[in-house]
């Protein structure tokens, strides 16, 4: 499955649109987690937990979108967009949606 953040793909031609597809993930960071980046707020740097749980969500997302476009037939979306949010009363889960339009190209 081909993503790309473009609206259309170069060399291409696009013979059929899906419309929107979507993954969202939601990941709640831990305490442990929260600690450490305290920390590293405090003497600077890099909070790498906070890194891989990041990649981690995002790729859940575009994965579960383009098993959303592939149901449909598509083999790419294209103009994908990822947003990032944290949810909860304390904030200490992040939300990660992407969303594209799905997409058949030849």
């Amino acid at each position: 499955m081909l993503l790309t953040t473009t609206n259309n793909i170069e060399g291409k031609e696009i013979s059929q649109y899906f419309g929107i597809v979507s993954g969202e993930t939601i990941i709640g960071a831990n305490v442990i987690k929260d600690f450490f980046a305290g920390i590293r707020d405090i003497v600077g740097g890099r909070a790498s937990s906070y890194e891989s749980v990041l990649r981690e969500a995002k790729e859940a997302a575009l994965r579960e979108m383009s098993q959303q476009a592939a149901q449909l037939g598509a083999n790419a979306v294209i103009a994908v967009d990822l947003d990032y949010e944290t949810v909860g009363g304390s904030g200490s889960m992040l939300m990660v949606t992407a969303a594209g339009t799905a997409v058949r190209y030849q």
